[in-house]
């Protein structure tokens, strides 16, 4: 058991801090930590070979990968330039231009996958603020802020809800229903607090003479990709199996858009796939030796004993746990546990909406803000507390709204 603990925290102490730079090692980021803890885990006596690919979801990945071509192929047609172009041609004053960036990054979020976004966003936002006299900072929060809202909404709209798509059993559209509704209020209450913090900035300001370059879209390959995903979401609705449709999607992609496969494939991100299939042989190993049982007890006590208390108390306890090792490290471990509470469904749900409002708390709560101020960290300084004011304003008021609403429609 010690082995074990000793390999976890070490595994998680790398992924909480995000890149480790040693001089006698180059640079440790999330995944290398969890390919060497995943490694240790083995070659330490934790758990023999099989049993390690045995702990692997297969599920998860197949649909991560599914999802992940379907983007890399909208990335070939310019899809998400386009897009961002149309939006921001569109807006007439600052107030009108925060409101687009927050509906757009949240829609395209739960489409497909917030980082995603916030990865093609980021740099023709700024572009086009570049073009005004505009303060960019509570733009780029915005974009942030509102795609990890956005992304609750579906099981497809971030890597945590989709492992928890795989292993709850809800299906994709009632998932939806539910969390519409949540991700809804939550995005107005987003904006509403940007505008409150950055109202100086915001007000009475007009953007007739903002000029953009319109960007070239592959619209043979877009009319393709548009049926594919057509199939994809009717797949969703008639079958529980999401990662045979997802899987699916993604190899009619690539036989039928008449672009080389090789063009889509490299702009797969292996290296997240690598880090889930790691993340998930770690907690196997701690659950062996019993140590995930152990941290549940020690929990227990916080959760209360009726179903609304443990709404609420699993949810407070999975905001903070996202963000001291975020949230996808987080859901993992925490699937384990759903079978103890009085409705496991319910409390799927919760972990779900309570990991992803967690990335708004601070700059490091979620991959997509941390790609967000990377992006824009040569010309835009974000502060950590100049984030943490709205993102903890945020992520409160998102996380009252959605157990609220859990207690209301499901309690």
């Amino acid at each position: 058991m010690i082995k074990a603990l000793l390999i976890f925290l070490i595994t998680y102490f790398i992924i909480s801090a995000q890149r480790i730079s040693w001089s006698a090692f180059g640079g440790l980021d999330r995944p290398t930590g969890a390919l060497m803890g995943a490694v240790l885990m083995v070659s330490l006596g934790v758990m023999t070979m099989e049993e390690a690919y045995r702990a692997i979801d297969l599920n998860t990945i197949v649909l991560l990968l599914g999802m992940m071509i379907i983007v890399a192929y909208l990335k070939v047609a310019n899809f998400f330039e386009y897009l961002a172009y149309i939006l921001l041609s569109w807006s007439k004053s600052a107030t009108g231009l925060l409101c687009l960036v927050s509906l757009s990054s949240a829609v395209f979020s739960a489409l497909f996958i917030n980082d995603t976004i916030c990865l093609l966003f980021t740099p023709l936002l700024l572009c086009a603020l570049s073009k005004t006299s505009l303060n960019p900072v509570p733009f780029l929060i915005a974009l942030a802020t509102s795609s990890n809202i956005g992304s609750v909404v579906t099981l497809t709209g971030n890597p945590q809800n989709m492992i928890v798509g795989v292993l709850s059993g809800w299906p994709y559209w009632k998932y939806f229903l539910y969390m519409l509704p949540v991700g809804c209020l939550a995005l107005i209450l987003n904006v509403a607090v940007i505008y409150l913090f950055f109202h100086k900035d915001l007000s009475q300001k007009e953007l007739n003479h903002l000029v953009l370059s319109k960007p070239f879209i592959d619209g043979d390959l877009m009319t393709k990709l548009v049926l594919i995903l057509i199939g994809i979401f009717l797949g969703f609705t008639f079958s529980k199996n999401l990662p045979l449709v997802s899987i699916m999607g993604g190899t009619a992609a690539l036989m039928l858009s008449g672009v080389k496969p090789s063009y889509a494939l490299e702009r797969v991100n292996w290296t997240l796939l690598l880090f889930f299939a790691c993340l998930f042989i770690v907690v196997a190993g701690v659950r062996k030796v019993g140590l995930v049982d152990m941290l549940y007890r020690q929990m227990e006590p916080f959760m209360g004993q009726t179903l609304h208390g443990q709404i609420v108390g699993f949810s407070l306890f999975s905001v903070l746990a996202s963000n001291l090792v975020s949230n996808v490290p987080y859901v993992i471990l925490a699937s384990q546990w759903m079978d103890r509470f009085s409705e496991p469904s319910v409390m799927w749900l919760v972990l779900a909406m309570s990991s992803t409002f967690a990335g708004n708390l601070t700059v490091i709560g979620s991959v997509a803000n941390m790609i967000v101020l990377e992006l824009s960290r040569e010309t835009v300084h974000i502060g950590f507390l100049q984030f943490l004011k709205v993102g903890l304003t945020v992520t409160l008021l998102s996380e009252a709204v959605g157990v609220a609403i859990t207690i209301l429609l499901l309690g």
